[in-house]
């Protein structure tokens, strides 16, 4: 089996790929991405980084970056990336119209990842988070097995049907030897603006229990704040609308153990 998988071939001027990830969808998981990769840039001004919607049926960077249009193409027929907030971006959203469906079989699906990681002029990067689809299937090992993925981030509520999908996510990230640098517990508390009162919404914890007994790093929390629903839905993601805020900070306290835990492995 191992004979016949694809040889992993880097991306052009792209140092180190993460992959953000989840085991079902609606856990924050492209939030998460956007504001890592902006987190990144935050707590590291002289780092360039780049976000790949890897979503192609529900593209969500689009909307998260507050971003529109087609790209254009370089004189190689490569797309340039949209930038905005200084991160360089890509998506299947870019390329169809806004309220269109994507009604591809898998193989379609396949190529058209190709293209979005092939065939784009990234530039020279420090970073390129791509934001996965959920699940475990053919996208996922179909980048993970074409390109060098320097770790995974995790993304999960406390809820216990969450859970049992993170940890489904983490063994094949496992499976195909990708490191999985740590989970990140999103929706964590919620905190009643008037009496300030916690409430744990979707259980406390579970995510931090899940990362001790797989013995991975507990990356971060992040709060279930009504600030972060508002500034995506606006497309002005909460690191650089609000980089003050306790939820902003929680984000670059996400990017600074991701790279923590990428300078621990063995060169």
């Amino acid at each position: 089996m191992a004979r016949g998988l694809p040889k992993q071939k880097p991306i052009a001027g792209v140092k180190e790929v993460i992959v953000v990830a989840s085991g079902k969808g609606g856990v924050g998981k492209s939030t998460t991405a956007v504001n890592l990769a902006l987190g990144l840039m935050a707590n590291d001004q002289s780092k360039s980084v780049g976000l790949l919607d890897a979503d192609v049926y529900g593209p969500s960077i689009p909307k998260l970056m507050n971003l529109k249009g087609n790209p254009e193409l370089t004189d190689n027929n490569l797309m340039r990336p949209l930038v905005n907030f200084g991160i360089s971006c890509m998506s299947m959203g870019f390329l169809v119209e806004e309220v269109a469906p994507i009604v591809w079989r898998g193989l379609m699906v396949m190529s058209a990842i190709e293209k979005l990681i092939r065939q784009v002029d990234w530039g020279n990067l420090d970073y390129l988070v791509i934001d996965m689809p959920p699940g475990t299937g053919d996208v996922q090992l179909s980048i993970t097995q074409n390109i060098p993925i320097a770790g995974a981030v995790i993304v999960s509520t406390p809820q216990d049907i969450a859970l049992l999908d993170a940890r489904r996510g983490a063994e094949m990230f496992r499976k195909v030897n990708v490191p999985v640098l740590g989970l990140v517990q999103n929706m964590s508390v919620f905190q009643c603006p008037k009496c300030n009162h916690q409430t744990h919404i979707f259980g406390s914890d579970g995510a931090k229990e899940l990362a001790h007994t797989l013995g991975v790093e507990m990356l971060g929390d992040i709060p279930l704040h009504l600030n972060i629903r508002e500034t995506s839905d606006k497309g002005q993601p909460v690191v650089v609308s609000s980089p003050n805020s306790p939820e902003a900070e929680a984000y670059r306290r996400v990017a600074a153990a991701v790279v923590r835990q990428l300078a621990k492995r063995p060169s």
